[in-house]
């Protein structure tokens, strides 16, 4: 639903850095099929035996993918990023080596940015005796590092901004560059997140809170099982994600290809707890992306939930949105695609949002891995277990991302034409 005055805002291109390795469509199989890149990572740190479920893009070259001198200069999580950008700029159709465009933009999320970089720089100080920092440790760290790489890379002179709000970080990024596009300050906007939260001191902190997963006796690809009877908790990962948004007109003149349109924009803070969700806040979100999508609950096909695997987070989650789709919510496909490619913190809300913007252009829902037996707590949707759907027809999906502090992000996709 077009507004008098604002730009309709349109997907043209995708691009993934994900654990399964090769493209998009390989990405797709795999998670259709329901496989799940979680292994037992143990840190090489030389300061522990530290081991968690964790999922790793292990056969992620960054020399070959964005060239030896970039890579030299980069934290990993830049890398991802990069990458990830680079694969959306050539999806969408258009030439790499420096656009000039002052109404071209990036917008970016992550949550922990450079940690390894700091981490790295602190172990080379304090343990192996060197004598100062490398002068790369802050430009290899900073959070906009990722978005600025990407601006000067490709020429684009407008708007670079990154957005750092814990797990709704690229979500958050999306949603306001489509708001850019939208009230015309930008033409197109590469949008997206990335990163590599597996160091040392980010795996420690994560497993004190005692909301990291467990391995059962089936292994660890099974540890993250969100909605599961008797979960245990989440697995971190790395990874990144990001889409080319733009101007319908703009795309059309073009003759881009047009995945989707971004169709709205929720935004709440739930004001209650700082790591604790609330339905209440979480509702607010969503009634404020299907409002301004123009979207009535029975419109929406498909929710790729934020579904963590955490005994508190799921169970609100699914009550947010029985309380947001009302009698709607029976019929309403849901899944956790976390069970497959990890929790990637801050750029968590960018790989879901480009799952979701597949399977709209797919009309296919992607699976919940492993969820065989619901707990009581998440009943009252219906939940997609153990491999994906084929057989459905739907205009409308949308993403949610739920951040600790309270901030939360859903984006609302429908179909075009």
């Amino acid at each position: 639903m077009s507004k008098p005055g604002l730009r309709r805002v349109v997907v043209t291109g995708v691009g993934l850095v994900n654990p399964f390795g090769g493209n998009a469509e390989d990405f797709w199989a795999r998670i259709m099929r329901g496989e799940s890149a979680v292994a037992l990572y143990r840190h090489p740190s030389s300061r522990g035996n530290l081991a968690q479920p964790a999922v790793r893009c292990a056969d992620f070259s960054p020399e070959q993918t964005i060239g030896k001198a970039m890579t030299s200069m980069t934290d990993r999580y830049s890398q991802l990023g990069i990458a990830a950008a680079f694969g959306a700029w050539a999806d969408a159709g258009l030439e790499r080596g420096g656009t000039g465009r002052d109404d071209y933009g990036v917008s970016w999320g992550t949550g922990v940015g450079g940690t390894l970089t700091f981490e790295k720089g602190y172990l080379d100080y304090f343990e192996r005796g060197r004598s100062r920092m490398s002068p790369l440790t802050v430009p290899q760290a900073m959070n906009n590092a990722a978005a600025s790489h990407v601006a000067i890379a490709l020429g684009l002179g407008g708007s670079c901004l990154t957005y750092s709000v814990a797990c709704a970080s690229s979500a958050i990024s999306i949603g306001e560059a489509y708001r850019r596009i939208q009230f015309g300050q930008n033409a197109l906007v590469v949008a997206g997140g990335s990163e590599a939260p597996l160091a040392f001191s980010v795996m420690l902190a994560w497993e004190g809170m005692r909301v990291v997963a467990m391995s059962d006796e089936a292994g660890a690809y099974r540890a993250c099982r969100p909605f599961q009877e008797g979960r245990t908790g989440l697995v971190l990962g790395e990874g990144g994600a990001a889409m080319v948004l733009e101007d319908m007109e703009h795309a059309q003149a073009r003759g881009a290809r047009i995945y989707c349109e971004v169709a709205g924009y929720g935004q709440s803070c739930d004001h209650a707890h700082l790591v604790r969700p609330d339905a209440a806040g979480q509702g607010r979100a969503l009634r404020a992306a299907l409002r301004e999508a123009g979207l009535s609950p029975d419109e929406v096909g498909y929710v790729n939930a934020h579904g963590t695997a955490t005994p508190e987070g799921d169970p609100i989650e699914i009550h947010a949105l029985k309380q947001c789709f009302g009698a709607a919510a029976g019929k309403l496909h849901v899944s956790a695609t976390k069970s497959m490619h990890g929790h990637m913190l801050g750029g968590a809300g960018a790989m879901e949002a480009v799952i979701t913007v597949l399977a709209l252009a797919r009309q296919q829902i992607p699976p919940t891995a492993h969820l065989e037996q619901v707990s009581a707590d998440c009943e009252g949707v219906r939940h997609v277990k153990g491999v994906g759907l084929d057989d459905v027809s739907f205009q409308a999906a949308i993403s949610n991302s739920f951040a600790f502090g309270g901030s939360n992000a859903v984006l609302a996709f429908r179909r075009v034409g």
